[in-house]
């Protein structure tokens, strides 16, 4: 295949490329990416990219056509901003997928795509994330009203942290929701409500959420490109990572003892501690302003509403709980569906495989959907991340089809399993790291 045509190198296009050449443009400084055959050079555009940086370098010398169109729901809005980056295509005689995936799978999967984009699964009904907004907005009016009508004895400001915490929870899955542009129908009244739910109901940023979490599902469960799984040397995950600190003689933690520590750094610490430092430290250091004023009208609000009860210092404290009794409904609800599935190094398999053996279904009901914010339906979720929650049911028999058809596991668990099994996978992978810490 020629290295381009004519003295500008093949630029604009005229090129054609085998996926070997494509594959050596991977690296931080030189990055080529393949869409519907198409080869483009992402180089400078990654760092102005809206989703952020990292989520689009992860595809760097791959084939990025599912989740190319899996992220964007307007794609012809963002086909103009590919043009100028288009270098040539693949040659005729080169498949369309890389890294020997299997094409008749990928293509069922694009189909089933089409289908759902046909049959209208991708429009949000806006009367159910209205009345979606108004039960959040009513669980705060009703917890400040608590303590306006009858005081602030121990038992109501308990009760009131409870309310507190279940809207700030319901609140989270909400602004999930406006984050993967899944609500309204252009793009930009999704980045502003996104900003409102996530800045002016929960004094979080909505650039640090989507930066990181696109990631989670560009490469879900995959090290070093999934934030989800980098535990920062506090956990040990999967199957792999274990037995590859054992034989390294790594021991940061006592590893084996991580299902029992979890309970103690994992669900409590997260948001409070973790998070809330996290998203200060990148407001600040990627000077996102207008974030940084969004967050500022929360905690405005939170101290003009329950200063007059609790004082300043008590104001603090209510927050800092609220804060811990949210992180443990976030953490198990996110960590259920992920935790106790495949966590491995990058394997470069088509978008189907990857999703399903990084994600698992717990059953549906009224309860879950609600608690979970209808994450119970994480592999539609993950399929089709824009397409609005109330849809996935009709999805999913569809899915499971498909799964069927190739062989690939479909899992769905009861709430309780899920949540025990987060338990016993950190079990698991604590036991395997000693044995290779000892024998290896």
């Amino acid at each position: 295949s020629g290295g381009g045509v004519g003295p500008d190198g093949g630029r604009g296009g005229s090129a054609v490329y085998t996926w070997e050449e494509v594959q050596k443009h991977c690296h931080r400084s030189d990055q080529w990416l393949v869409i519907d055959r198409k080869v483009y050079n992402i180089t400078q555009w990654a760092k102005r990219h809206p989703g952020g940086i990292r989520v689009i370098s992860h595809f760097a010398g791959e084939d990025a056509t599912d989740a190319f169109v899996a992220f964007h729901p307007d794609p012809n809005f963002v086909r103009k901003f590919l043009k100028p980056l288009l270098i040539g295509e693949l040659a005729p005689t080169e498949p369309s997928q890389d890294h020997g995936k299997n094409a008749v799978m990928v293509q069922d999967f694009q189909a089933l795509r089409d289908r759902v984009e046909k049959e209208g699964l991708l429009r949000a009904r806006p009367l159910f994330f209205s009345l979606y907004l108004g039960h959040i907005v009513l669980l705060e009016a009703l917890a400040l009203g608590l303590l306006w009508v009858w005081g602030t004895s121990w038992s109501l400001t308990l009760l009131c942290s409870l309310m507190l915490a279940t809207s700030q929870s319901q609140a989270g899955w909400l602004q999930h929701d406006y984050g993967h542009l899944s609500v309204c129908k252009t793009s930009s009244w999704n980045h502003v409500l996104h900003k409102f739910v996530i800045g002016h109901l929960k004094g979080a940023s909505a650039n640090w959420w989507n930066h990181r979490h696109f990631q989670h599902h560009a490469k879900p469960n995959v090290f070093s490109k999934d934030p989800d799984v980098n535990s920062l040397h506090v956990f040990v995950l999967g199957d792999k990572q274990p037995v590859e600190y054992g034989i390294k003689k790594l021991k940061y933690m006592p590893y084996h003892h991580q299902h029992q520590y979890f309970f103690l750094i994992g669900p409590p610490l997260v948001i409070p501690v973790f998070f809330t430092i996290q998203i200060f430290q990148t407001m600040f250091s990627q000077r996102n302003w207008v974030d940084l004023a969004w967050a500022m009208t929360f905690y405005l609000r939170f101290f003009c509403c329950y200063y007059p009860f609790f004082g300043f210092f008590g104001s603090v404290a209510l927050i800092s709980f609220v804060r811990f009794l949210e992180s443990h409904w976030f953490v198990w609800v996110t960590q259920m569906n992920h935790l106790p599935m495949e966590i491995d190094h990058e394997r470069h398999q088509d978008w189907l495989t990857m999703q399903l053996s990084a994600t698992c279904n717990i059953e549906q009901s009224t309860f879950n959907d609600w608690f979970s914010g209808h994450l119970n339906f994480q592999i539609e979720h993950h399929l089709f991340p824009t397409m609005p929650r109330h849809n996935y049911h009709m999805v999913a028999p569809l899915v499971r089809a498909l799964c069927e058809k190739h062989g690939l596991p479909y899992q769905v668990k009861t709430l309780q399993k899920a949540i025990i099994d987060v338990v016993g996978s950190l079990k698991k992978s604590g036991d395997l790291w000693l044995d290779a810490y000892l024998h290896k």
